[in-house]
């Protein structure tokens, strides 16, 4: 009878070559299927590892796609936190900002969007990036070199992602507006309005619109005036709007007030100059006749007097004509900060480590250096300083009361005031002036970008909007003082820490980790405090 096959278990047993051809061919397939799975496992974990975002971001590097976790956002228009939210960051843009639904994330069933990395924010503020809207960006002081870096990276560390700069060296500023722009440095994004006095200064209508016309072909984003006669502003300002081009007017105690920012469309009103004035119904404040403006103690000594001549419902007048004319204004409050308070000035802490020499000198008593006019101080000035400050607030709330848009700026480099601390300080100082933290915020955030006509931009965190976001080591709603880069004392679980600061300035979708760039500001004032440069 014929074999029905190998191990069919009819007829003979099968033959020995045959089984071990049976268990040759068994154990081959075992080891193809082994290895198969292996190899899936393999493929797997590969595919796995590159959905899988790398959690380590590099400081300063530019990724496609960026993911902050579980932020509670502070958007910049005034709008309370909310959160948790995942903000994703594409290409230097805001992509979306996803609201998390916590049942299902507590479910697992959550559907979040990936990223290349991730930033954590749990238990963090994210907020819009700082705009300061009075700047000057400053490589001496009194004649003295001063590192550009300094000033760029103590910005950076505050959260500074833009800067409207009002005086400095046009064509060099212009350059450092494009490689910001291209992400080579490590710098604000820069808005360049340059002096329209510098001299010569223009003396009639047709200078003043050449000068305009000048500007525009050099390609800067607007201009600023000051000490300017009616007829020459007049023109400017006509020639400014046929191009284009804002104008911000810091106001001294000229020919000019706000009434002239009103009639001929000034886009804002730096300091506060120019404003009180034009509430003083016989014209001019009641300077004694020994009062010499060019001498800058006689200057800001009567300046620290002037609110307390105005009108106060004149005063309501120019505010309904500023209003109704889109007139801005950018108060610069902490700038005379040490007129009403010279010693806290002197001894702010941030100067142990982060006052460079060559501005701790420009500081000093000094004649021959704008706003270093301290001589003869005397409690006396410092008094009428602080009713300056009272009165000046409470007209700043009236303005936003009936509609005025108010900006933030710092104008540091001046009168004991650094680069970045001042504008945070600014911000202490509209809290003081009755804005809630929210408002403060939007002062400095998506009011400045308005200022700057880049509401549909920046200022805001909103899709669409440029990736200029802060990351923030505590939640500046209840103490604006966690935006110091230096950060905070505060009690927890009974227990001293040090919190605060931001973590990371993020602009154009790049991450600076923050407390690395404040560190750098540190070791270049350990070298030039040591005598190198």
């Amino acid at each position: 009878m014929a074999d029905q096959g190998v191990g069919s278990g009819r007829g003979r047993p099968p033959h020995k070559k045959y089984v071990a051809l049976h268990m040759s061919a068994r154990a081959t397939k075992s080891a193809m299927v082994y290895y198969m799975r292996i190899l899936l496992i393999l493929c797997c974990a590969l595919y796995l590892a590159a959905q899988v975002p790398n959690t380590k971001v590099v400081s300063g590097h530019r990724y496609p796609r960026i993911v902050i976790r579980n932020a509670t956002v502070i958007e910049g228009n005034g709008t309370p936190a909310a959160g948790p939210k995942d903000i994703v960051l594409e290409n230097g843009r805001i992509a979306s900002v996803v609201a998390l639904d916590p049942v299902a994330i507590a479910r697992g069933t959550s559907r979040r969007p990936a990223g290349d990395v991730e930033i954590d924010a749990t238990g963090k503020y994210v907020m819009p990036g700082l705009i300061n809207a009075h700047a000057h960006i400053q490589e001496e002081r009194g004649g003295i070199p001063q590192p550009l870096d300094y000033e760029l990276k103590i910005w950076m560390a505050c959260g500074i992602t833009t800067i409207r700069d009002v005086g400095s060296e046009t064509q060099k500023t212009l350059q450092l507006r494009k490689q910001s722009a291209e992400g080579e440095i490590i710098a604000p994004r820069i808005f360049v309005y340059p002096m329209f006095n510098r001299n010569p200064s223009p003396g009639n209508a047709e200078e003043a619109r050449v000068r305009v016309r000048d500007f525009k072909a050099m390609g800067v984003d607007g201009i600023k005036i000051l000490g300017i006669y009616r007829d020459v502003m007049e023109a400017m300002l006509d020639e400014s709007h046929k191009l284009g081009l804002r104008v911000a007017h810091h106001a001294g105690v000229e020919e000019t007030n706000a009434w002239d920012d009103i009639k001929f469309g000034t886009t804002s009103i730096e300091h506060w100059y120019g404003i009180p004035d034009a509430a003083i119904e016989s014209g001019r404040q009641n300077f004694p006749s020994s009062y010499n403006y060019n001498n800058e103690t006689d200057r800001f000594r009567y300046a620290g007097r002037l609110w307390r001549e105005a009108n106060p419902e004149l005063l309501k007048k120019v505010f309904d004509g500023m209003v109704e004319a889109h007139v801005a204004w950018d108060p610069t409050l902490e700038i005379y900060e040490a007129s009403r308070d010279l010693q806290r000035a002197q001894t702010q802490p941030w100067f142990r480590d982060y006052l460079h020499p060559t501005l701790a000198k420009y500081f000093e008593p000094n004649t021959a250096n704008h706003g270093s006019y301290f001589i003869g101080w005397t409690s006396s000035d410092e008094a009428f300083w602080k009713e300056n400050y009272r009165i000046e607030m409470a007209a700043l709330r009236e303005f936003e009361r009936r509609g005025g848009l108010i900006g933030c700026g710092d104008d540091a480099g001046f009168i004991y005031q650094m680069y970045g601390f001042g504008l945070i300080r600014e911000m202490e100082l509209h809290q003081e002036a009755g804005f809630q933290p929210l408002i403060v915020i939007q002062h400095a955030t998506a009011n400045n970008a308005k200022i700057l006509g880049q509401e549909g931009r920046l200022g805001r965190v909103r899709a669409g909007y440029l990736a200029d976001l802060l990351v923030v080591n505590g939640n500046p709603l209840e103490n604006l003082k966690v935006l110091y880069p230096t950060g905070v004392d505060d009690v927890r679980d009974g227990k001293l820490v040090h919190t605060g600061g931001v973590e990371w300035t993020i602009k154009d979708g790049i991450p600076y980790y923050a407390p690395g760039l404040l560190a750098d500001v540190k070791e270049i004032v350990a070298r030039a405090r040591a005598g190198g440069k």
